[in-house]
C-alpha cells in the first residue's frame, strides 16, 4: 500500500507532524546459505529489511506478510513466519522525515526461509532487492534493519526471543 491513504498517513492529517508510536514488523527472507534479502528504499536510497507499519485491522503475521508482498513481490504463508525479536528502542527505531514527522516504531521480527516467488523490487517504496551476506552490509543501510540482524545473531546463538 501507498503511503497515501494508509493509516498512518490518514492519522498524520490529524496530528501534523507531532511524534507518533507505531506498531509494525520487519522481515529477514533468508536464503539456505545465510544471505538475507535486503530491499533499496526509493525515499532515501538506505538498503533495508522488508518492513512496514500495521494497517487497522492487522497484525504483526499480516503486515510480515502484507509487507514482504508489496515490498519484495514474495508470498509467505503465515506458518512459515518465525518471530525472534522485538525492535522497540526509541534511540534505534525513530524515524525523522525530512518534512517534520517523526515516527517510534514498534517492530516484530520476523524470520522466513520459505516463500513462493522470485524476489523483486515494487518500484515505488523500494528500487532493489539484493540477497547479501549479513555480516557484510551495504551501505548506506537503515540503522533498525542492521539492529533486528544483530537480534537475529543473537536468537541465533541463544535460542531466545530477544527484545531491544
Amino acid at each position: 500500500m501507498a503511503f497515501v491513504d494508509s493509516y498512518l498517513w490518514r492519522l498524520r492529517q490529524k496530528v501534523g507532524s507531532e511524534l507518533i508510536l507505531m506498531p509494525g514488523a520487519m522481515v529477514v527472507l533468508e536464503r539456505e546459505d545465510g544471505y538475507v534479502l535486503l530491499t533499496k528504499r526509493a525515499d532515501d536510497g538506505a538498503w533495508c529489511l522488508p518492513s512496514g507499519g500495521a494497517e487497522r485491522g492487522g497484525s504483526f503475521a499480516k503486515t510480515a506478510i502484507d509487507e514482504l508482498a508489496e515490498e519484495a513481490g514474495v508470498e509467505v504463508s503465515a506458518g512459515d513466519l518465525i518471530a525472534f525479536g522485538c525492535l522497540s528502542q526509541a534511540d534505534i527505531h525513530t524515524i525523522r522525515y525530512p518534512n517534520g514527522d517523526a515516527t517510534h516504531c514498534f517492530a516484530m521480527c520476523f524470520l522466513v526461509r520459505r516463500w513462493r516467488g522470485e524476489p523483486h523490487p515494487d518500484q515505488d517504496e523500494t528500487t532493489e532487492v539484493r540477497f547479501v551476506d549479513p555480516n557484510a552490509l551495504p551501505e548506506p543501510t537503515h540503522k533498525p534493519s542492521a539492529a533486528a540482524l544483530a537480534l537475529l545473531q543473537a536468537y541465533s546463538e541463544r535460542g531466545v526471543f530477544q527484545i531491544s
